[in-house]
């Protein structure tokens, strides 16, 4: 997919602990993209994640992204017209979002634990963070919203449930990616109806960036190889909200010495730890390993 006049690049970091190089490279890349284009560069604080997200982590990302030497025009430091930059604050977007996914038939509820659901499957689908769901309860009759506090929580005499999107089975989904190439994935087999509302309340990451991206007018989304998976079923979202999608680069992913996928539970290559031991950015970036 060609890039668009008036590129929108973005970072989007996840304050639920400290960066590390794979980041730092991820980051570099879509600063640079976003400098090669003459563009902008928006900084979105994704913190959903109720149970782990922590303020010394918002602290430190943006520490990190500056010492990295990265510039953005519109942040939750900065704001600007899109403002608020924090998904914790923009619930509403994501609640109205889910309304329309709603009237249009996409989305069911669905009481399954993940547990559940690996019960009733050999294993978690390969290679991915979401197990191919079975379709346990997707023709279950179609119910109202809850309302919108507390939307999915439940109640003492209603389980928890979250909402699934409904994905045309055996569709395939296709995308030109700005570094991997044409990229194919079809619906019902190399992933299944997905969870776009948690059962804690709070939108699941493929609907909130969606929303986000779409309403901060990106035009060009620059990711690990991770989210691959992830963009054919964001795909999906953009048609059934009515919504143009951005262009798409994923970057390869960088491993620690032993192959390994870098996670932020590799506390000696955070950038944090890094910066403490008396690295420059660039002697950081060439720990890395794509």
């Amino acid at each position: 997919m060609a890039l668009r006049p008036g590129y929108r690049g973005r970072l989007a970091p996840s304050p639920t602990g400290y960066l590390h190089v794979g980041h730092a490279c991820t980051f570099r890349l879509a600063a640079s993209r976003a400098a090669e284009a003459g563009g902008e560069l928006i900084l979105r604080n994704d913190d959903l994640d109720r149970d782990r997200v922590r303020p010394v982590y918002v602290a430190a990302f943006l520490e990190d992204l500056r010492w990295l030497g990265l510039k953005w025009t519109e942040g939750p430091d900065l704001g600007g017209p899109h403002a608020p930059y924090s998904q914790s604050e923009r619930l509403p977007l994501y609640r109205a979002a889910l309304e329309r996914l709603h009237a249009g038939g996409w989305v069911y509820p669905c009481r399954c634990s993940r547990r559940d659901i690996l019960a009733a499957i050999a294993a978690p689908h390969a290679g991915d963070d979401e197990p191919l769901y079975p379709g346990t309860c997707r023709n279950a009759p179609l119910v109202p919203l809850p309302p919108a506090e507390p939307l999915g929580k439940g109640t003492s005499t209603e389980p928890r449930i979250s909402w699934r999107f409904r994905v045309p089975d055996g569709e395939t989904v296709t995308f030109r990616d700005g570094h991997f190439g044409d990229q194919r994935f079809v619906a019902g087999a190399d992933f299944g109806d997905f969870v776009v509302w948690r059962p804690d309340g709070l939108p699941a990451y493929q609907l909130a960036c969606v929303v986000d991206d779409a309403a901060m007018q990106i035009t060009e989304v620059v990711r690990g190889a991770d989210l691959l998976a992830s963009t054919a079923r964001q795909l999906l979202l953009y048609r059934a909200l009515g919504l143009v999608p951005p262009a798409f680069h994923h970057a390869p992913l960088v491993t620690d010495a032993t192959g390994q996928r870098l996670a932020k539970r590799h506390d000696a290559l955070s950038l944090r730890a890094l910066r403490e031991r008396g690295l420059t950015p660039a002697e950081a970036l060439k720990l890395t390993r794509p």
